[in-house]
């Protein structure tokens, strides 16, 4: 499966880099605003193993892998067809409607995968762990949801599985994003146009949205809202639910812990008194926190953990896979 990346951002370069250790994902084209000499720096700087990417030119080279920079602005200006591209991924989270997005189509790739949510229909949202089963070979454009979309929906999914979900209510304590300020400065938004790196900035969040989407039987029971915070990864998800059933924190807990039994990869339960920092390059979308479930009357509180861009890079990852399988017979 080649696969093209558009927008070479921490997500574009960890899906890069996770990608290298899959012998049946190649990225054979990267499209980026970027010098080729800066974006290879800034992979050396993301993790110890991009170290080993060497830089040919406009290429980035490992081992027998070669993946081609080139200098893209809009999904249409780079002719995917010319590097085999199968998926592109748009990474840069600016292009988010299916007219946009289209336009990597008509450049040659057989199907798009972004790294955000849409802003209009397209063909699928795919919430790993909820709704994998409904994709189809005919979907071009599809969307791995969000990091916090992802966590909210598995969680939301559980819970109404296990006890009935009446209501609930998120608040996304998020990392700052690359489209912040760090220094106040004029944008279309006044909360958003104040210093990144050192404000608590309240902000919009489309997540819940998105779930309801999925689960279509909870429209109207989920609302939320998010925080922009002065750390730059590691986020948290505070959920408050209140269930059908009468459930104690134990009940909770516990179902957690068994899931992720279960599904590991996508929920990882702990023991410990962990702060943000402690989930760096965590794989899962949701780092269950069992220390900090209370209850209130009917209300249950629950904290969850994610690092917002190595996870996300992660659901991409297996979003190409389960596309790969349907198309090739599976990959491993």
């Amino acid at each position: 499966m080649n696969i093209g990346i558009m927008g070479f951002g921490r997500i574009g370069r960890l899906l890069y880099l996770q990608s290298l250790e899959n012998d049946n994902i190649q990225v054979t084209a990267i499209s980026d605003l970027g010098k080729p000499d800066i974006l290879h720096y800034l992979l050396q700087k993301e993790s110890v193993f991009g170290n080993k990417v060497e830089l040919d030119g406009n290429h980035l080279v490992f081992e027998e892998s070669r993946t081609r920079i080139v200098h893209g602005v809009t999904p249409n200006d780079v002719a995917w067809d010319a590097f085999d591209v199968d998926i592109v991924v748009d990474a840069t989270g600016k292009y988010r409607s299916k007219s946009e997005l289209e336009s990597h189509l008509q450049s040659g790739a057989k199907r798009v995968v972004m790294s955000s949510l849409p802003k209009d229909e397209i063909d699928r949202t795919i919430i790993m762990g909820v709704n994998e089963n409904t994709a189809e070979l005919a979907d071009k454009i599809v969307s791995a949801g969000s990091s916090t979309s992802n966590a909210l929906t598995l969680l939301c999914k559980l819970f109404d599985d296990a006890y009935g979900l009446k209501v609930a209510n998120m608040t996304s304590i998020h990392a700052y994003t690359s489209d912040q300020p760090l220094q106040d400065t004029a944008r279309s938004n006044f909360r958003r146009s104040r210093s990144a790196a050192e404000n608590i900035i309240p902000n919009v969040s489309e997540s819940p949205k998105c779930t309801e989407n999925i689960l279509p039987h909870l429209k109207g029971k989920i609302a939320g809202s998010a925080l922009n915070v002065p750390v730059h990864k590691g986020s948290l998800l505070d959920l408050t639910t209140v269930f059908e059933k009468d459930v104690s924190t134990e009940h909770v807990n516990e179902l957690l812990k068994e899931k992720s039994l279960n599904i590991p990869n996508l929920i990882q339960f702990t023991l410990d008194p962990i702060v943000s920092s402690d989930v760096f390059e965590r794989t899962q979308s949701v780092i269950f926190d069992s220390k900090a479930t209370v209850k209130a009357g009917n209300m249950v509180k629950t904290l969850s953990w994610y690092d917002n861009g190595y996870c996300q890079a992660c659901r991409i990852l297996d979003v190409i896979k389960l596309y790969a399988s349907l198309e090739k017979g599976g990959i491993e």
